[in-house]
């Protein structure tokens, strides 16, 4: 599995030990940045990057970091194919994967432990998408929507 990863200044600390929490657990990662500690840089253009790999297929999944977690989903949902939430329970970080089959994890690195963030991004990771025909309908729904390019 191929695991990408965004971050800002406010996930960076969290960013850095997530990468060598998955590469000492055996996974590819690929780093998005920020590969430095800057408080001046900005989400998207980290987060918009990886989302697109996500969406592209070229990772398998990503994680998004900022200081809540809110602006990282709120990019990385921008971006067509990406399917982001912000995680803060194990249930969610399994259960968006099987029903809704989230592929964008995000967290808050001012709020999320190191501890939680490594039990949910190993609930994240190992979780599977259920492909029932329920779920498939509702995400060509979510699909033609993403598709859309506003009039206004």
């Amino acid at each position: 599995m191929r695991i990408g990863i965004s971050c800002d200044h406010g996930g960076f600390e969290l960013k850095e030990f997530l990468v060598l929490a998955l590469r000492n657990a055996g996974l590819e990662v690929v780093d998005f940045g920020a590969k430095e500690l800057d408080p001046d840089d900005d989400l998207p253009d980290f987060v918009i990057h990886m989302a697109g790999a996500v969406g592209r297929g070229e990772v398998t999944r990503g994680l998004a970091i900022c200081d809540s977690g809110v602006g990282a989903c709120i990019a990385a949902n921008k971006v067509a194919g990406a399917r982001a939430a912000l995680i803060a329970d194990s249930f969610s970080a399994h259960q968006g994967v099987e029903d809704d089959n989230m592929n964008v994890l995000c967290l808050g690195g001012q709020v999320t432990g190191h501890a939680l963030a490594w039990d949910l991004v190993q609930e994240f990771l190992s979780a599977h998408f259920k492909d029932l025909e329920r779920f498939r309908r509702r995400l060509a729904k979510i699909s033609v929507s993403e598709n859309k390019v506003s009039a206004q």
